[in-house]
């Protein structure tokens, strides 16, 4: 029999649900900004408390009213075996709640796949697509294969093997475009036990010696997995964009959301993370997320990089993410909560319609006053003044159901160490430098005409 679409959600029905509750508990894996703003969204649309299994307790979860921390050590058997006291503590304090399974690190999620079969006999549920997908889609490399295929446009790339880098004459593959250039692992997964000086999530090269240098503490410290060296897109941090979607247990993509970021990250730890965002229907992207998931059999949530190419004014696609995304409460914000449709679909067994987010709000995390500063471009800080007046503005950590004292000053503490964080990591000098990028390259001949299918901005 085939389940109806339906653009309401009905989470309610056959869930086991009951007056004193929605029938199930989110449980998920971290600790971060976005796991605490998954936790605020199940909380607000279901008033369920979300058990966190944590490998500490820092400021985004302490002291908080609507989490439930469990601390675990951080390897994989640990993980598995905390999850599995957390599930015989629920079941018998709880009986006949289903256990909603997440989290929002590359390297967890690829943990909890490889042991699905596991978990799922514990009680868990797993809306994650299957292991081999996700160690293809997590592969940057292999991302930037089913891009080729879709004449989804993407950087120029020359990927390094390290598969063989410690056989006598290894030497890292030419690289063949300008510097400066960006250098990223192909997967974080295979990246996160590497210990080296200097490691960082994302290096810009300056130089070919400089290059030359990374490869070789790569080699001796034994990395195994590739590394994509990639052409630096011009432009400052308003040039990239967000995409985040759902395909549910069918296949189909019912949910899509996308926004203009606005200011990224700049610690080593948090590099390419948003800080500020605004929530805007950009459908050449939204489009081309959607084809990759279904052209991949893509199933449960996924996170796109993008970036607008000021020299061709081409939309170029950079990764996928096998997760909802740190920075996932502009779903929310923006008029769809992500929960609900991943509840319906896996909890529920409900067929929904598809929904996009396009309400226009402002996500940041950063003072107000810092944003203005940062925004160079003269209408889009308008933009950002506007929102701000208007109380189109959240922060995922502000939450008026959770706001006891010691939450509200670590938020405050976080807003004022973001000053120093930028003042130090990304001064102003270099953000105009960045900027001034945006039109100077937009203003000369592309090195390359746009590419076959190129997904251009729309005026």
């Amino acid at each position: 029999m085939t389940t109806p679409v339906s653009s309401t959600s009905t989470a309610a029905q056959g869930t086991g649900a009951t007056a004193s509750g929605p029938g199930f508990r989110p449980v998920i894996v971290g600790s971060d900004i976005g796991v605490y703003a998954l936790a605020r969204s199940f909380h607000e649309r279901y008033a369920v408390r979300t058990t966190v299994v944590a490998f500490a307790e820092p400021g985004p979860i302490a002291h908080s009213r609507i989490v439930d921390t469990v601390l675990s050590g951080v390897e994989g058997e640990q993980i598995v075996a905390a999850l599995r006291k957390v599930a015989t503590d629920l079941s018998a304090r709880h009986p006949g709640e289903q256990l909603l399974l997440l989290t929002n690190m590359d390297w967890v999620v690829r943990v909890l796949a490889h042991r699905r079969a596991e978990l799922e006999s514990a009680g868990f549920v797993l809306p994650f697509a299957d292991v081999a997908l996700i160690d293809r889609i997590s592969d940057k490399a292999e991302f930037q294969e089913i891009c080729t295929e879709l004449g989804i446009p993407t950087p120029a790339t020359v990927i390094q093997d390290f598969r063989a880098a410690a056989e006598p004459g290894w030497e890292p593959a030419p690289v063949g475009f300008d510097f400066p250039v960006i250098a990223k692992p192909a997967s974080s997964a295979d990246y996160h036990d590497v210990q080296f000086a200097g490691k960082k999530k994302i290096f810009e090269i300056a130089t070919p010696a400089e290059l030359d240098r990374l490869m070789l503490s790569l080699r001796e410290a034994g990395f195994k997995g590739r590394f994509l060296v990639q052409e630096m897109i011009p432009g400052d941090d308003t040039q990239m964009r967000s995409v985040t979607a759902y395909a549910d247990t069918s296949g189909r993509v019912t949910l899509r959301c996308s926004a203009r970021v606005l200011l990224e990250e700049r610690t080593p730890a948090a590099r390419g993370n948003p800080s500020a965002m605004i929530v805007e229907r950009i459908d050449e992207i939204l489009d081309a997320a959607q084809r990759i998931l279904e052209h991949t059999g893509w199933k449960g949530f996924a996170n796109f990089d993008v970036k607008l190419d000021p020299r061709d004014g081409v939309f170029k696609f950079f990764e996928q993410n096998p997760r909802i995304g740190r920075n996932n409460y502009y779903l929310t914000a923006g008029g769809q909560n992500p929960t609900e449709v991943l509840v319906d679909d896996v909890i529920a067994g409900v067929r929904r319609a598809p929904v996009t987010a396009e309400r226009e709000v402002l996500y940041s995390v950063v003072p107000r006053s810092l944003l203005r500063r940062y925004v160079l471009d003269p209408a889009l800080r308008a933009r950002v003044v506007r929102l701000q007046r208007e109380g189109k503005a959240v922060h995922p950590l502000r939450y008026a159901a959770d706001a006891a004292p010691r939450r509200r000053l670590y938020v405050l503490t976080a807003l004022v160490n973001h000053v120093r964080k930028y003042r130090q990591f990304y001064p102003l000098e270099a953000l105009r430098a960045n900027y001034a990028a945006n039109s100077a390259a937009g203003s000369g001949t592309a090195t390359n005409g746009p590419r076959p299918h190129a997904l251009k901005e729309t005026p």
